[in-house]
């Protein structure tokens, strides 16, 4: 049986344990507790947190997990306490601690998002917009393409095995019966969004130096035959060099993506660095 440990831990600390036909109050308060945890992360997981899967579906992983690392993470788990209160400061200390993992994990697929919006103003393909599965609002062409590239190199390279470790472990990395340490969560946070930024300009920083030079280039023709259409005659050149050279460095961009994406899931998970 899955919960058996805890049964067991239940009898030894001599507590009278109420029992039904779920299982006894140790065993759904406890499957309970991680439930919490989990389901705030997947709630906004990469991938299984994206509007485009149903919450049936998000929340029966999240319960078949917790079934089954229960028995593993059993043991950290505060008692079942006497007060509403206390189970209600207990439950939201779960949930502020797995939305704030989920948050870490989604915000760095932004950086795809927005570096396919630099890539869209540098070569004036801005204005296609494209219905982005995994926002509520659409988003540029490009940045839906590099965001569903680097959510498709996620699960081909078995990046997601470690968001179940990052699970797992996280109940070491944070304890439930300690309190939520919001000063490194903000300092890691922070540090992420910089981050971010910063991997969505190396990303597109190709195409801005094509766009600079093209553009600087399309000035002087301009300047010298101001009867020739020159907007007309640089925009389809702008579109196919552009694109051409984003395809080129697509490669690059997608191992670049995932070495810094390893790195940040390498924080949640004991033992690595």
């Amino acid at each position: 049986m899955l919960l058996q440990e805890l049964a067991l831990r239940g009898a030894v600390s001599g507590q009278a344990d109420v029992t039904s036909y779920f299982g006894t109050a140790t065993q759904l308060w406890a499957v309970g507790l991680i439930l919490l945890r989990l389901a705030s992360m997947i709630m906004l997981m990469p991938g299984l947190g994206d509007q485009a899967v149903p919450a049936r579906l998000r929340i029966g992983l999240a319960l078949m997990l917790a079934l089954v690392i229960t028995p593993i993470v059993g043991n950290t788990l505060p008692p079942l306490p006497n007060s509403l209160g206390d189970m209600l400061g207990i439950a939201l200390h779960e949930i502020i601690i797995g939305l704030m993992i989920g948050t870490l994990m989604r915000v760095l697929i932004f950086a795809l998002v927005i570096a396919g919006e630099i890539m869209s103003l540098q070569t004036t393909l801005s204005f296609a917009q494209t219905a982005n599965p995994a926002q509520a609002q659409p988003s540029t062409s490009l940045g839906t393409f590099l965001a569903m590239l680097g959510m498709v190199l996620i699960y081909a390279t078995n990046l997601h095995h470690l968001f179940i470790r990052a699970m797992v472990d996280s109940y070491q990395v944070f304890a439930p019966t300690r309190d939520v340490m919001v000063g490194d969560a903000t300092t890691l946070m922070l540090q992420t969004v910089t981050k971010t930024f910063l991997l969505a300009l190396q990303m597109s920083a190709p195409l801005i130096a094509f766009a600079l030079i093209f553009n600087i280039a399309t000035g002087f023709i301009g300047r010298m035959m101001p009867n020739f259409p020159v907007f007309f005659a640089a925009t389809p050149v702008s579109v196919l060099a552009g694109l051409s050279i984003m395809a080129l460095g697509l490669g690059a961009t997608g191992m670049v993506f995932i070495e810094h994406y390893e790195e940040l899931l390498a924080y949640f998970i004991k033992g690595v660095s």
